[in-house]
């Protein structure tokens, strides 16, 4: 625990190595992010006869609009994906396996901190946001989706693992985070609601652990559903980290069998 709590607290400190990009990232961006959302929203909705969407309101698609930008932001990983992407492709990853820790635990450590650190720090934005702009919003429920965010963000560390290990089989594997993160735009729910999915698309989304990174959270705290889904998508995160869990223990260990340690 001592080790990934010193992990956790390298990561941050880090990013504050960096204090303007480090403001600009947690601060500004998504201000202007939420603040072009809102915009966008207000306008489709305001063109719609009866002013509603999929039988929601302005209110409830400017909520939704301000908490998936936080949370897509929060639980998108791309960062340290590539760092144990460059980490193994050069070499670097000898000197993590010379420490009493493990590769994957090493990075989720950093993941985690980071991103919850940033998560506390922020979140206030799209709170605010909600306030000034009358979106329909559910204050007592955030507790609840904390909690399901920080088991989500196991799964993408996990998933992201598992990308990072193509590094041992192919070259410039770093290529596929960018396919993997555009893909999970789309079947988290941050680019559209995926209730506005025909079915039976709409069910299989809402079923993947893909929904709990921004559909499911922003859904309960925008008052479109009850606490029963998201305990159903703590289920679909288990079974999905059972997979992939499963799937990056065989990628590790077949890559350290054709891994050679050169370079630093």
């Amino acid at each position: 625990m001592r080790r990934n709590l010193a992990a956790a607290r390298l990561a941050i400190l880090s990013q504050l190595e960096y204090r303007v990009n480090f403001i600009v990232d947690a601060l500004v961006q998504p201000i202007l992010t939420a603040s072009i959302e809102a915009m966008l929203w207000s306008a489709i909705i305001a063109s719609l006869a009866g002013n509603t969407l999929g039988g929601f309101g302005r209110e409830y698609y400017l909520g939704y609009a301000l908490w998936a930008n936080f949370l897509g932001r929060v639980t998108t990983n791309w960062m340290y994906e590539f760092t144990m992407h460059s980490d193994i492709e050069s070499g670097q990853v000898n000197a993590i396996l010379m420490r009493p820790i493990s590769f994957y635990g090493y990075f989720l450590a950093q993941f985690m901190g980071y991103k919850l650190f940033i998560a506390v720090l922020s979140f206030v934005i799209p709170v605010v946001a909600c306030w000034i702009l009358g979106a329909s919003m559910q204050v007592d429920r955030l507790p609840l989706v904390f909690l399901l965010v920080a088991y989500y963000l196991v799964f993408v560390h996990t998933m992201s693992f598992c990308v990072a290990c193509m590094a041992f089989f192919i070259s410039r594997a770093s290529s596929l985070t960018g396919i993997k993160n555009m893909a999970m735009w789309i079947f988290a729910g941050e680019l559209i609601p995926l209730d506005l999915y025909p079915e039976p698309l709409k069910s299989w989304l809402i079923y993947l652990p893909f929904s709990a990174g921004v559909y499911i959270p922003v859904g309960y705290i925008t008052g479109r559903f009850g606490s029963e889904v998201v305990w159903q998508s703590f289920l679909s995160i288990t079974l999905g980290l059972l997979v992939m869990g499963a799937l990056a223990q065989f990628m590790w260990r077949r890559g350290l069998q054709e891994y050679t340690g050169t370079g630093a």
